[in-house]
């Protein structure tokens, strides 16, 4: 099967309510990262020292050689910039969750000791702050195991939660596959947490970012004073708390590493968010755990229909009757590159009107000439089918009078002798007064015209019953 793995609708228009605990208008979620003595170093058995997110403007890797001024940057953030977090989170009552890689954890005991009194989480942050990228699967799966079991000897229970950042095309499923994460956070594709089906299950996916992060003070464009940091977190906040307010609550995630958020002159813009949070009702600070906690008891996975992933008997086998009597359209939307999005009416009819809309004229005429008349002999010989027979019900036309039934008989007979094909009509979207204007006005339309107003028609009646089935 043509088959687009990406999912480019998510939650489309209707996103979920994330209901969260107490009526909030928002979740903001601090996590802090704590990679120092975890990232590439000598020391480590590294080939090269480090390179990425730090003060060092254009660093590059020194191979086979230590980075005096690098290690001794990330060594301010477990040094320094930690215990000053840990002041103002631990002040302001607010918790986070650590991304912890398991190699820097257990260089840092008092920092470990310290985050489990505060009753932070402590998620993983893979086994060492180095890049996967080219890492061949079954080394990156060696990688995790190795990371669960480091990070539950080091801090006395498994990790609940993942994220590695510089991941690979496999980290998200491999993780999945491990098999005991309550949730994985190596995407940046929502405001919500959602469910990513794997093999025969569900894993919990909260989104993180990487642009209400502290990382923008080390990269272009980026952060250069704390106040620009503050300015941002507050814009985001206030949009965000906004549309809670109407409605649509979501989670504002802020991502902090030591070495560079630990500054006096940068923690100051985070100082004064947490103060402006701070003075706004209904705001959730939650620990990654809880959300996926949340999520889980209040919006559990939902399993159904699945258009994109059906084979080819079973898609036209579902769906080869949403146009009347003709599965082809089925067959041929099913040869379509169909994907996530393509699981949800508006993408699943995209999908068969392509198909119908690029059929020869023969084709499509057949298709027209498929659907019953309008309150004729098929209707009342009760020999339609279940579609057409619930959609001319809902419009009262298996409920005519004498004389109305005398009205539809006439023009139908009009209207096929003049055009060639029945009149086609979405009556879901009419009663049974403007059917019949409609009809009236239709049958003195050339047939050129007409024959594009009903394909327009049986693409309608095709997008009412596709809501119907999914």
């Amino acid at each position: 099967m043509n088959r687009y793995q990406r999912n480019m609708i998510g939650y489309g228009p209707d996103a979920p309510d994330a209901a969260w605990p107490n009526g909030a208008k928002i979740a903001v979620q601090f996590v802090l990262n704590y990679e120092e003595g975890g990232e590439n170093c000598v020391l480590h058995g590294d080939a090269a020292s480090e390179a990425f997110l730090s003060d060092i403007a254009g660093a590059a890797q020194w191979p086979g050689k230590r980075h005096w001024n690098m290690e001794s940057i990330y060594e301010y953030g477990a040094r320094a910039g930690f215990w000053r977090l840990h002041r103002l989170f631990t002040g302001a009552d607010i918790p986070v969750t650590i991304y912890g890689v398991a190699t820097a954890l257990a260089r840092s005991p008092e920092q470990v000791e310290a985050m489990k009194t505060a009753g932070w989480e402590i998620a993983s942050h893979g086994l060492k702050w180095v890049e996967h990228k080219d890492k061949p699967e079954a080394e990156e799966r060696a990688a995790i195991a190795e990371a669960v079991r480091l990070h539950t000897e080091v801090v006395g229970q498994r990790p609940r939660g993942w994220y590695t950042g510089r991941c690979s095309e496999n980290t998200v499923r491999l993780v999945a596959e491990e098999g005991g994460f309550d949730y994985v956070s190596d995407t940046y594709d929502d405001d919500l947490p959602y469910w990513l089906p794997v093999g025969q299950g569900h894993q919990l996916i909260i989104p993180y970012t990487l642009e209400a992060n502290d990382m923008r003070f080390a990269t272009a464009p980026g952060y250069i004073t704390g106040e620009q940091f503050f300015t941002y977190l507050k814009d985001a906040f206030d949009v965000l708390y906004a549309e809670g307010a109407a409605g649509r609550p979501a989670m504002l995630s802020i991502g902090l590493h030591c070495r560079l958020i630990g500054r006096p002159g940068k923690i100051a813009g985070l100082m004064r968010f947490i103060d402006y949070i701070k003075t706004h009702p209904d705001v959730w600070c939650p620990r990654r755990i809880d959300i996926a906690e949340h999520w889980a008891k209040t919006h559990p996975p939902r399993t159904g229909l699945s258009p994109s992933q059906m084979d080819r008997a079973t898609f036209v086998e579902t769906f080869g009757g949403v146009f009347e009597h003709s599965p082809w359209v089925a067959e041929r939307a099913h040869a379509l590159e169909l994907g996530p999005a393509h699981d949800r009416p508006a993408g699943l009819h995209n999908a068969l009107a392509r198909a119908f809309r690029s059929a020869t004229h023969a084709e499509r005429l057949g298709v027209l000439q498929a659907h019953p008349d309008l309150a004729g002999k098929l209707a009342q010989a009760k020999r339609l089918t279940a579609s057409s027979s619930a959609e001319q019900a809902s419009a009262g036309l298996d409920a005519l009078t004498d004389a109305e039934r005398e009205d539809f008989t006439t023009l139908n007979t009009a209207y096929v002798e003049k055009h060639g094909f029945p009149f086609i009509i979405a009556v879901r979207d009419n009663t049974k007064a403007s059917i019949l204007a409609a009809f009236q006005q239709r049958v003195a339309n050339d047939t050129e015209t007409e024959f594009a107003t009903a394909c327009a028609q049986v693409e309608r009646i095709a997008r009412l019953r596709l809501e119907d089935m999914l």
